[in-house]
């Protein structure tokens, strides 16, 4: 059985949907604003993690219909809406398997969003935009 890994939840920032286009999701998020720096980093003007970055707190890079963690990269294949609220399906792959996970986005104002899952393991966790 797959354990779960948080980073996971990182498909859930990547929609084309109009109402969270005016909220653009792209970017660098981090479920600790302190951490930022400790995680993200600019390469040739895109945004990257840092070498040591999963020894911090968790992190996340969107951009476009990709969420890239430290450890799993996901592709949005589907997307519900009902208001702030969202329903995503996503590709992920850990570089050994390929698996579709669904997760809740809720849209709690321009720099903030909480990510929820019933499946594998309950979880909500909100995430913060970073300043990069």
């Amino acid at each position: 059985m797959r354990t779960f890994n948080p980073l996971v939840t990182l498909v859930l920032l990547v929609t084309q949907s109009a109402s969270i286009q005016a909220a653009d999701l792209n970017g660098a998020w981090s479920i600790d604003a302190s951490a930022c720096g400790d995680i993200f980093t600019k390469e040739n003007n895109r945004l990257a993690f840092k070498k040591d970055a999963d020894l911090h707190a968790g992190g996340l890079i969107v951009q476009g219909k990709q969420v890239t963690g430290t450890f799993e990269k996901c592709t949005v294949k589907s997307l519900r809406e009902d208001g702030p609220n969202m329903r995503l399906i996503a590709s992920c792959s850990d570089g050994v398997a390929i698996s579709d996970v669904t997760f809740d986005l809720t849209v709690s104002g321009e720099n903030n969003i909480t990510l929820s899952s019933k499946e594998p393991v309950p979880m909500q966790m909100p995430y913060v935009r970073c300043p990069m």
